[in-house]
């Protein structure tokens, strides 16, 4: 009954966050009827989306993922491994629907920019951090200290980027680890790091790789002589005008969800042929997982698209007028914004699938709901800070600048395994549901602002909050299992 153990979980998750827009929708912060029902229509198929595609997880991609990074690490030969690695990044990324959907919306503000380079650019910039990855990994490179020097390179280079494009780089970090990229990155670095005997060394991979896309998103605006275009997004306020669910968005959305997993499968006939060499039996197993989680992305991405994206919408909007001119609808639209943040980070497919990984790896020490605490509390500051900023509008460098100088602080004291997952974390806490309801409810309230009218840079703060949060998780448990040890040797005296 593993389904419906995982459906338990997915609803617990997303019940909260739709009993809280219905009660809003309903009394202070009034919603049509039309779009409240779809609103709870598409949460529904949110849920019953996201126990699908888990099960497809579970089944096919982190199989496959975890038998590639063995493989090829066994292979012992770098070039090989280094090459796949990036060919995966590259093949994978480009298809990730959250890139697609972020390009598009990049190139609608930003007309000159050319929608497949940048699309190739930020790919290029995953599978060329993940091959960094995994080269760290062999040749045992402290993991703290790779990301101290990639992250003083992107400050460096952040500086001479144009102000328009921090937010759209460091955003783009987010949107890369969508629902496909992360189960794939973190299986291959199980797998990589099982060859090693270090379980431990598994997590950071993904924290580096999304290192690469903010990179490239700053070079190409250097590449592009992006400066002279620092332009806003004209709001509207038709948030409402496309809900429900039609022909069109089903047949999109089952395109979108074969884009992602299509790349995948192929790639996994081809490792078999080649690399893996599993049974037909084993193969049929991956094949059914695959299915699995194409049909479960398919109905999560219907039910985000066809009312739940659209209620966030509206909601921030009004929330946002109101706050323009009262300062306790401020308040109130930055504690919506605090509770959004503090639930809506339990929905994501990959913090499911990151929390099960830690809890596996760490042999149940560290516990899936002690993570999921710390990254709600990370990312409900992250959310009130983008409401804050959609409203007042102030620069974003504000927050990023002291807040990644915190994280990398943080690195001194906490364990390296935390370091790991940290960052880890920043990537999967701003998958395909919070980047959807929540820029839609931050740009609704933008929309209403005072020149902060772009979403571009809240998925850089949800991003940012858990290196963080996560650092801090693992320097109070360092601290209590000093303290355990300690009064277990005077015990013993």
């Amino acid at each position: 009954m593993e389904i419906l153990t995982k459906f338990k979980e997915t609803a617990a998750s997303v019940i909260p966050i739709a009993a809280i827009v219905l009660l809003l929708g309903l009394t202070i912060v009034p919603i049509s009827i039309q779009a409240l029902i779809w609103f709870t229509v598409g949460s529904l198929l949110l849920t019953v989306g996201l126990t699908i595609f888990l099960m497809g997880v579970d089944m096919g991609i982190t199989p496959v993922g975890e038998r590639c990074g063995a493989a090829l690490t066994a292979k012992r030969n770098l070039k090989l491994l280094l090459g796949a690695s990036f060919v995966t990044g590259v093949v994978v990324t480009a298809a990730e629907p959250d890139i697609q959907v972020f390009a598009t919306q990049v190139k609608e503000i930003f007309g000159w920019v050319n929608k497949g380079h940048f699309t190739y650019s930020i790919a290029a910039g995953v599978g060329m951090f993940m091959s960094l990855g995994l080269l760290r990994m062999l040749v045992n490179v402290p993991l703290k200290l790779v990301y101290l020097l990639f992250y003083l390179l992107l400050g460096i280079v952040a500086y001479f980027a144009p102000k328009a494009f921090i937010g759209i780089a460091f955003d783009s970090g987010g949107a890369t680890t969508g629902p496909m990229t992360v189960p794939f990155i973190m299986a291959l670095g199980l797998g990589a790091s099982a060859v090693r005997n270090d379980k431990n060394a598994s997590f950071g991979l993904t924290g580096v790789a999304s290192v690469g896309p903010v990179l490239a998103v700053l070079l190409y605006s250097l590449a592009t002589n992006g400066s002279s275009c620092d332009v806003a997004i004209d709001a509207t306020t038709s948030h409402e005008s496309a809900i429900g669910i039609s022909g069109v968005l089903i047949g999109h959305s089952f395109k979108e969800a074969g884009s992602s997993i299509l790349p995948l499968l192929v790639m996994t006939f081809i490792a078999q042929v080649l690399l893996l060499k599993m049974t037909k039996r084993q193969m049929l197993r991956i094949i059914v997982g695959f299915l699995y989680a194409f049909i479960g992305l398919a109905v999560f991405l219907i039910g985000v698209n066809g009312g739940f994206m659209q209620a966030g919408a509206a909601l921030g909007e009004i929330l946002g007028k109101e706050a323009a001119s009262s300062p306790l609808w401020y308040a109130l639209m930055v504690a919506v914004g605090l509770v959004f943040g503090a639930i809506i980070v339990c929905a994501e497919p990959a913090v499911w699938v990151l929390s099960e990984q830690v809890e596996h790896v760490s042999d149940g020490l560290i516990r899936r709901k002690a993570l999921l605490v710390f990254l709600s509390i990370g990312t409900a500051i992250a959310i009130a800070l983008a409401m804050w900023r959609a409203v007042a509008g102030f620069n974003l460098a504000w927050i990023l600048l002291p807040g990644y100088i915190l994280a990398l602080i943080l690195m001194y004291f906490s364990p390296s395994l935390f370091t790991g997952i940290a960052f880890d974390s920043g990537g999967v806490a701003s998958g395909p549901l919070t980047s959807s309801f929540v820029l839609s409810f931050t740009l609704g309230a933008a929309s209403a602002g005072k020149g902060s009218n772009d979403s571009f840079g809240v998925i850089a703060l949800v991003a940012m909050m858990p290196l963080i949060a996560i650092q801090i998780m693992g320097i109070i448990f360092e601290t209590k299992r000093k303290k355990t040890l300690a009064d277990g040797e005077r015990s013993g005296k």
